[in-house]
């Protein structure tokens, strides 16, 4: 069954600080047309340059995700992916008047409530999901820390988390397609030890945090003098350590709600991918640098694979457009000659042939007698037969004109085409005609398999 790409289905508004910067963000979270994807969009500077979010432009990774297009940054843009990607919106334009994502409770839980509550709206476009055929793996060679991805029919992702940490531990938390994100996940908050605190903040970092948007971890026992100067740092009138090792400014929402928030970041940067995909990921001690490594090796995976042409579905149950009687009044071709046998599909920009290769066909006689294949020059007659039925189609009394191919481009051949072999043959208009010239790409398969491309220029001529 078909999946449609989805946008949110009216403007979403959000105000905060910046969790590093500590500067004051609007960003609104704007519907997009399908195909559009997910981009941000700085409104606060001349021209509003956009950046899509997509690996290609991720430049930092320290302490949250940033994207950097010419010198125009948005960071720490995880969470809003997370919640947007996980929650079934393919497109969105979200606009931002600060180089960073507003960092709000620290989790993912405000976008995932308002998403839900204004619902997503359908479009008429399907969504493309790659498919992990082979596996991908992964390993830092410092930290040890690793991503392995695996063929699935479905997209999950397993977190193990290991700091070394008494107070941590391990810790393991899930995704799949019967979590439900909103409440299972979003509400999860980013995390921080104790110790880091203070070099974060003496390196112009967390100038936004306040001890509400994070889960402070205390490894040791702490004199009331330090914490009193992080109460004071934070603007809290008291803090201190309880005794299960966070500080007891904020109770955690799950037992394992670290792990939780490490899976909440897996899914913001494998966003950037730019696809749904459809994979296993087994994840153990991830970050963000490791994320987006790994996501940017299954995003070229996945543009070889949108970039490959693929065959169009044909039901032989299906009566033709075109039968050969047809196909006759518009070419000028007769046996042994005509290479096209009907035609399946047929619009104003494309037309898709079918050229059955019998036996019997007489240029086996002599190409090869032992080995009997199909001259190329005789696939991309047949692809030109087609392109001509494409352009004779669109005239009026076309029995008067002839088509003229001109030049041929770029014409590569993938396989052999031998006896028994069905030929589908997909032409499609790159410029429509045009003082009598037109130019085709063509496309010939034989079932899922390419064999052969090429792109044509023709004349369309009068005949004496």
């Amino acid at each position: 069954m078909q999946i449609n790409q989805k946008t949110i289905s009216k403007s979403l508004t959000f105000k905060g600080k910046g969790l590093h910067s500590g500067l004051s963000v609007t960003m609104s979270v704007d519907p997009a047309p399908q195909g559009h994807g997910i981009k941000f969009q700085r409104v606060d500077l001349d021209g509003m340059p956009v950046i899509p979010a997509v690996t290609d432009f991720v430049t930092a990774t320290s302490r949250g995700t940033t994207l950097e297009r010419d010198g125009v940054k948005v960071c720490t843009i995880e969470h809003i992916l997370a919640a947007l990607t996980t929650m079934g919106v393919d497109n969105a334009l979200i606009q931002i008047d600060a180089p960073e994502v507003p960092i709000l409770d620290g989790s993912a839980c405000p976008y995932a409530e308002e998403i839900g509550k204004v619902g997503l709206l359908e479009q008429d476009a399907p969504k493309l999901f790659f498919e992990l055929k082979e596996k991908i793996h992964y390993k830092d060679p410092i930290s040890g820390a690793e991503i392995t991805l695996l063929p699935d029919s479905d997209f999950s992702v397993d977190v193990m988390i290991d700091f070394n940490s008494q107070v941590l531990g391990h810790q393991y938390a899930r995704y799949h397609s019967e979590v439900d994100f909103a409440t299972e996940l979003a509400p999860c908050r980013t995390f921080v030890f104790l110790h880091e605190l203070m070099p974060l903040f003496h390196n112009n970092l967390i100038r936004g945090g306040d001890l509400n948007n994070a889960i402070v971890i205390v490894e040791e026992a702490v004199s009331q003098e330090e914490l009193d100067k992080i109460a004071s740092l934070f603007n809290k009138p008291s803090v201190a350590r309880c005794p299960a090792g966070y500080l007891n400014h904020l109770s955690l929402r799950f037992s394992n709600e670290c792990a939780r928030h490490k899976l909440l970041d897996v899914l913001g940067d494998f966003a950037l991918i730019g696809y749904p995909i459809k994979a296993k990921v087994i994840a153990n001690k991830p970050g963000h640098a490791l994320n987006t490594t790994v996501a940017r090796i299954v995003r070229k995976a996945a543009k070889e694979y949108f970039s490959k042409p693929v065959a169009p579905h044909i039901d032989l149950n299906e009566e033709p457009v075109l039968d050969v009687q047809a196909i006759q009044k518009l070419l000028p071709h007769r046996a042994p000659f005509l290479m096209v046998d009907r035609v399946v599909e047929l619009s104003q920009n494309r037309v898709v042939g079918i050229k059955n290769v019998g036996i019997n066909e007489w240029f086996f006689a002599g190409h090869f007698p032992q080995e009997p294949v199909m001259p190329g020059v005789l696939i991309v007659e047949a692809m030109a037969q087609t392109g001509g039925i494409l352009v004779m189609d669109g005239l009026e009394e076309p029995e008067r004109w002839s088509t003229y191919f001109l030049k041929i481009d770029g014409v590569k051949f993938k396989r052999k085409v031998v006896p028994g072999d069905v030929l589908t043959l997909v032409m499609e208009i790159i410029t429509p005609l045009r003082r009598s010239i037109v130019t085709m790409r063509g496309l010939a398969f034989v079932g899922d398999a390419l064999v052969c491309e090429g792109e044509y220029m023709a004349q369309i001529i009068k005949n004496k």
